[in-house]
């Protein structure tokens, strides 16, 4: 079975094209060699699939013949994915809420533009409109 088609059978990827991609990318490997979409998976064979910046780490124990249920993903697959690698990206999802807190630094665009409607004011689109474009007062002057 392809490496493609062997990922979104076991519902590692959500879409066949999805599984496809991430090959092409090359953050798929069998047994440490990047992997093409239609590389041939084998009995035993050690997959690293990286995805939302997780290295999934899996032994293939059997080939279904098609996609299988949630429950079944166990009989065709091993994971030996390391605790560590959830806990790392845990840690990130802490790093980036704490990196920058409201109102401290410099503004985003986001907050540039919500100043700049702010401050908006009627006062200053009524000081565009009344003044007079150049060549029309010269001709009222004539």
């Amino acid at each position: 079975m392809r490496i493609d088609k062997f990922l979104w059978s076991t519902r590692y990827f959500k879409t066949r094209n999805i599984a496809t991609n991430a090959c092409k990318k090359g953050h798929v490997k069998i047994n440490g060699i990047t992997a093409k979409p239609g590389r041939e998976v084998y009995p035993m064979d050690e997959i690293v699939a990286r995805k939302n910046q997780i290295d999934y780490k899996l032994t293939v124990l059997d080939i279904p013949s098609s996609r299988v249920g949630a429950k079944l993903v166990n009989i065709y697959r091993k994971d030996t994915t390391p605790k560590e690698a959830f806990e790392h990206n845990e840690l990130l999802q802490y790093s980036k809420d704490y990196y920058r807190k409201k109102g401290i630094g410099r503004p985003t665009k986001k907050d540039r533009r919500d100043i700049d409607d702010f401050l908006d004011t009627p006062s200053n689109e009524n000081k565009e409109e009344n003044q007079t474009p150049d060549n029309s007062s010269k001709e009222s002057h004539d």
